[in-house]
């Protein structure tokens, strides 16, 4: 059973998904592991040191798709090496199939698997799958140091003898996974800490972290059975509107996590409330990529309105791109053994398994 994995767009994307750690692994299930040339160079990972653990290193980026059993990815691969792909062969990464709906539907058509991994059911099984969960900590984490690092005051209270220099306070907007890592080392970093959610079942978390959650009054709980947010009515959307038009004013950073899965990201933040944000605060949204939660945000670009710093990148794990890589590629190792006969040797699609049935594309 051959596993594989290409080389990403650099440009883009950083992250691997076969790393030295899980290329043993794979080996001592019996695996054969094929990766392309320079695959994991960028992040310290040489071809030598997959080499010596038993590897096959091949220049040929499609004769590696055209002889895996099983390619592992973060994205779809181009189309010119989609196009390598055939019968029976497994693919398995982040596919985002709302967006890519008519290369997946050729996958299909030639009898390709995709399994996609944004799908997975949230069970206690799926866990130590969940690319989303281990992706969003991280990100979270990454989001606070990176508009701390462009908010031009200090962070935690300082008491010197020339005077009080006050904490920072700063808003999360939306209490997922990422929204409750930003909790987490915004306060350990000396910040006051607030936070919202539509999903009332994070007022706890939040408070456990230390952060003070903001209700909207009357509201109920917005949450589907698989643990994420819902859309919500426009009565809500209002009464949310001016609890944050209020709260904004009196922050100093935000930052916006709020996605609903499979459609772009609720614009939260209005230009309106903007306006009325102290000079010289921050906004950094890790929704920019599926159209931002606040009004404002562009893509790749720092927007300045009345003095109020609006960021967001299209893939914040690019500046972490080890510590990701090492989290995805035990993820879809993880997910991998899931699928995989080791009695006979072969990919077994059972679809009584929820975790195999939900991220299969048909």
């Amino acid at each position: 059973m051959k596993i594989a994995s290409i080389s990403e767009n650099k440009n883009v994307e950083k992250r691997v998904a076969i790393t030295p750690d899980t290329t043993k692994k794979y080996l001592s299930e019996g695996f054969e592991v094929l990766i392309s040339k320079n695959y994991g160079d960028h992040l310290g990972f040489s071809d030598n040191e997959y080499k010596e653990l038993g590897a096959n290193i091949i220049n040929d980026e499609n004769k590696i798709i055209q002889d895996s059993d099983i390619l592992v990815q973060l994205g779809l691969p181009s189309d010119e090496k989609l196009k390598s792909l055939k019968d029976n062969q497994n693919l398995i990464g982040v596919l985002n199939p709302f967006s890519n709906k008519e290369k997946i539907n050729n996958l299909i058509k030639k009898k390709v698997k995709n399994f996609s991994l944004e799908l997975l059911p949230r069970i206690t099984r799926a866990q130590s799958m969940d690319v989303l969960s281990s992706q969003a900590n991280l990100a979270g984490y990454k989001a606070v140091i990176e508009a701390f690092s462009n908010f031009e005051k200090a962070i935690p209270m300082m008491m010197t003898a020339a005077g009080t220099v006050p904490a920072a306070k700063v808003l999360i907007v939306g209490a997922g996974v990422a929204g409750l890592q930003a909790i987490a080392t915004a306060k350990r970093m000396g910040a006051i800490v607030f936070a919202t959610d539509v999903r009332l079942a994070s007022k706890e978390q939040v408070e456990s972290l230390g952060g003070k959650f903001l209700t909207v009054e009357g509201s109920e709980n917005l949450e589907t059975e698989g643990g994420y947010a819902k859309e919500t009515s426009e009565e809500f959307k209002k009464k949310q509107e001016m609890l944050l038009a209020d709260t904004l004013k009196k922050i100093d950073i935000v930052i916006c996590t709020a996605l609903i899965p499979g459609k772009k990201a609720p614009i939260i933040i209005k230009e309106e409330m903007i306006k009325n944000m102290q000079s010289g605060s921050v906004i950094y949204d890790l929704a920019a990529i599926q159209g931002g939660n606040s009004e404002l945000t562009k893509v790749d670009e720092v927007i300045i309105n009345e003095g109020v710093k609006i960021m967001g990148e299209s893939n914040i794990l690019n500046k972490l791109p080890t510590s990701a890589s090492n989290l995805y590629a035990k993820n879809m190792y993880n997910f991998v053994m899931n699928l995989y006969d080791k009695k006979n040797k072969k990919i077994n699609i059972n679809l009584e398994d929820e975790i195999i049935e939900k991220t299969l594309l048909k």
